[in-house]
């Protein structure tokens, strides 16, 4: 990952984009973890409900220009992306958009547990996108 988009940088969303989806679609949903963090997966981004209108999000993304997506809680909880930020050594981040065939009833600051959750048996298609980053011990 580029610096920009690490708590070493300007710790700002990196642009994603997506495109073809599946016709029964009806709402996306966003999630970025880390799955090398040692206390376990670290959730650094959910975002779902997000209308169909939207095909990209842009670099340094303010959700809340995004008329009916929902945020999500990382594991920072708060909403919002928090960037890659290794205690030592390198990461994995993987954002994965998901194609779903309904809106989650979920509310503002919802985990990505109970994303996942509500997710199941609705996801019609999914990408993924890794990048990683690596920090020295200091």
């Amino acid at each position: 990952l580029p610096i920009n988009y690490t708590c070493d940088g300007k710790d700002i969303s990196p642009p994603l984009s997506w495109q073809n989806l599946p016709a029964k679609t009806k709402s996306i949903t966003l999630i970025c973890d880390d799955p090398d963090a040692p206390m376990g997966t670290w959730i650094h981004w959910v975002l779902f409900n997000i209308p169909l209108s939207v095909d990209n999000l842009a670099e340094a993304l303010d959700e809340t220009t995004i008329p009916g997506a929902v945020r999500g809680n990382n594991s920072w909880n708060r909403t919002g992306f928090g960037g890659a930020c290794p205690p030592n050594g390198t990461h994995r981040y993987f954002f994965r958009v998901y194609a779903l065939d309904t809106k989650l009833s979920l509310s503002q600051g919802a985990i990505k547990k109970d994303v996942s959750k509500a997710m199941k048996g609705h996801v019609l298609n999914e990408g993924e996108l890794m990048g990683s980053y690596s920090r020295k011990k200091k």
